[in-house]
Parts: C-alpha cells; structure tokens; sequence
C-alpha cells in the first residue's frame, strides 16, 4: 500500500508552522511542504475569500497542481481558503485538516478543525477541541538536545531552573518593572533551592531584557535574543529541572509542558489577555502547570502535545 500523499501549508508565522510540521511528524511518514506567500487580498475575511488561491502573490500558487495530495495539513486563518481551493481542485479527494479556527465560512469542507478549548468556539461535529498548540518538542527531540547541551551546563549548580522570557504582544506589553520583577523572583527561587538559572529571552523581550538581568544574581547560563551561538530553547526543555515561562505565548507554555519537569507560568494581569488567562487556567486545571509564585517544588505531570491527538483522529 503506498503512502498517502501529505501537504503542508507552510507560511510567514513561525508558530503556524511548528504546529503543522508538529502534527504530520505526529503522523510519521513522508510529506512535503508548500511555502506560502500572501498578497494583499489575503487580509480579507475567510467569508469573502472563499476558495481560491487569489490571496497568494503571483506565481506562489504554481507550486499546486497534480498530483493532488490525499491530505493537507494547515495551521492559521489564511491557509484556509488554500486548502479548500486545493481540495476543490481535487474533487474532493483530498482531506483538508485545519489547526485554529479558520472562521465561520465553509467549515463544512473541512474534514477535521483544531481549535483550543481556551478560544472557545466550536464549528460542528468536524471540531476537536484541543488543550493548547499542537508543537514539535518530542521526547526524542529533547534526547538529541540533551547530548549537546547537557556538558554547557554541567559547571552550574542544580537544580536547573530553565526561565524562558517572551515579551510584548500586539495587544499588550512587557514593562521594564514586569521584566525585573521577574528577574528577581527567579533568581531568589534559583538561591532558596541552591540552584542556576538557565535564561533565554526572545525578539518580544526588547529593552526590557536589560532589566531582567539586571535582577539576575545567582549562578546562571545566559542567551539573549540575538546573540551568535546556537539557541539552547530545546535545550533548557530538555535539562532544566524545573521551567519558568511567561504566559504571553500559547506555544512556549505548550512546550514547556512537553516535558514531565514542573512549569510555572509568569502571568501578571496586565500583560495577559482573556484568551491567554482561560489558556493559564487550563493548565492548571489539567495539572500541567502552577502560577509562578517564586516556590521551587519537586513534581510532575504527564507531556502535553495537541499534536499527538490531532494526529491519533486523523488516523481514526
């Protein structure tokens, strides 16, 4: 039996990305990727778009033609109407996967929709509603980063406490006091358990990085966005003992909570918004992670990843 043939729409949002590429690898088996690039025209609703390649710049969709692929995998508003087009190009013998809501128009084409449960809505029987991003941190990922990272830290006393700084969103922003006070909450947890920090900040964090390491006076592993040298994200994952992450990002909170180590989420009320808060408190609830109070405790939780579950439905 040969392998079914498997699209993914990729485009300029990197965290659309990690999602799709997180499910089809869930899915195991071959795939290709088509990169998209948007005109205009795609900043229009999904309801006047329809289906059509129309949102694309010119020659973008020169890449689609036969042989139709038996499955599309897609993540983000604007791939949308590109799946349904290519569906529709192949007579319907294409399944077309949608991760996050794609809008009210033309759910009824999709053969199954993603959405977290913290967005909360629905588009009919096709949904599953899943507990944050679906993402790419597997265990065997986190084993490769281990052998490489694991000696960088070796000289640092433990426990490893991973802080992973994200920053300003477009509706809310990360304060210079927001970035000190988390600073000095991690650093007097690193101190009250005998611990180091390892600290890695992103494009978001801005000036406010400064501030934070200002506060930083323990022991500690350092990479600020931007600097030369590999990132060590999938490594902080991978060895920290316990990870701090600031709750602005859907996605760093999914993946921090792919290990088993104990997550704390960052969460001031003036840098997060409703979805994000319902978000926190899923995860909670769920026990994937606490509220980040500046206690260093010992306990785990099973990996979280929406990828693994959108990929057992596909497969039915």
């Amino acid at each position: 039996m040969n392998e079914p043939r498997i699209w993914v729409l990729i485009d300029n949002r990197a965290g659309n990305e990690s999602q799709s590429l997180g499910v089809v690898e869930a899915l195991g088996g071959p795939y290709e990727e088509r990169r998209l690039q948007y005109s205009l025209l795609a900043m229009l609703p999904n309801a006047v778009m329809g289906a059509t390649f129309l949102g694309l710049k010119p020659g973008c969709q020169d890449q689609f033609m036969e042989p139709w692929p038996d499955l599309v995998i897609a993540a983000g508003r604007r791939t949308a109407p590109v799946a349904r087009k290519i569906k529709r190009l192949a007579r319907g013998a294409c399944k077309i996967v949608q991760i996050m809501d794609p809008g009210p128009a033309g759910t009824a084409a999709f053969d199954l929709i993603a959405i977290p449960r913290h967005d909360v809505v629905t588009r009919g029987s096709n949904t599953l509603m899943i507990t944050g991003a679906p993402h790419r941190v597997t265990s065997s990922r986190l084993d490769d980063a281990s052998k490489i990272w694991r000696s960088r830290f070796e000289h640092l006393p433990k426990p490893w406490i991973a802080l992973v700084v994200g920053g300003s969103t477009r509706r809310r922003k990360f304060s210079a006091a927001m970035a000190s006070e988390l600073g000095r909450m991690a650093s007097e947890m690193a101190q009250e358990s005998g611990g180091s920090l390892l600290i890695t900040t992103s494009r978001r964090t801005g000036p406010a990085a400064d501030n934070l390491y200002d506060e930083i006076n323990v022991p500690s592993f350092k990479y600020r966005w931007g600097d030369n040298g590999d990132n060590p994200y999938t490594g902080y994952l991978a060895e920290a003992d316990s990870i701090i992450v600031t709750g602005d990002s859907v996605s760093m909170c999914s993946e921090a909570c792919a290990t088993d180590k104990p997550v704390y989420i960052y969460a001031p009320k003036p840098l997060i918004t409703a979805k994000h808060a319902r978000f926190h408190q899923s995860l909670y609830q769920e026990g994937y992670a606490r509220p980040f109070t500046g206690l260093y405790e010992e306990w785990t939780h099973p990996p979280l990843n929406a990828a693994n579950d959108i990929a057992a439905m596909i497969k039915g």
